[in-house]
């Protein structure tokens, strides 16, 4: 039987990335995203709980997190769970989990307030996967589908 590793999550990065360029070339973006669960209790008390991920993006995707994400901008993403070992620098062997992201979305406005259009064209031509443009009409009157 196969296994499936994906992840959805909408949030907020709880701190600027941090990114790094490798001697390859390569670039990684790292970051905190905070996903907050709100309920109301037995008591009818509001309550909220939130999870704090660490978030790792490779490559051209990189250069659109360093490019537009700051603290407190909300994102959706899909990825996979990676949990990796290092050695920490008092030699203690550590774990940390991860979600490497493969697909995200800027969600709301500027950090000034101000709405602007998703730069969904910047994150397409970073991927090499297809991400919808969602700047575009849905009903084109050109279109000669009945439906």
């Amino acid at each position: 039987m196969r296994g499936l590793n994906k992840v959805l999550l909408i949030g907020n990065l709880g701190k600027d990335p941090d990114v790094q360029v490798f001697e390859s070339g390569t670039k990684k973006a790292a970051f905190s995203l905070a996903t907050t669960e709100r309920y109301r209790d037995r008591n009818g008390v509001d309550q909220s709980v939130t999870e704090w991920h660490n978030i790792v993006v490779w490559g051209p995707q990189a250069d659109v997190v360093e490019k537009y994400l700051k603290k407190g901008a909300p994102i959706y993403l899909e990825g996979k769970i990676r949990t990796r070992e290092y050695e920490a620098s008092d030699g203690q062997k550590r774990r940390i989990t991860e979600v490497i992201a493969n697909n995200f979305l800027m969600l709301g406005g500027r950090p000034d307030g101000e709405f602007t259009q998703s730069p969904a064209a910047d994150i397409n031509a970073a991927s090499n996967e297809n991400v919808p443009n969602i700047d575009s009409p849905l009903d084109d009157p050109k279109d000669d589908l009945p439906f």
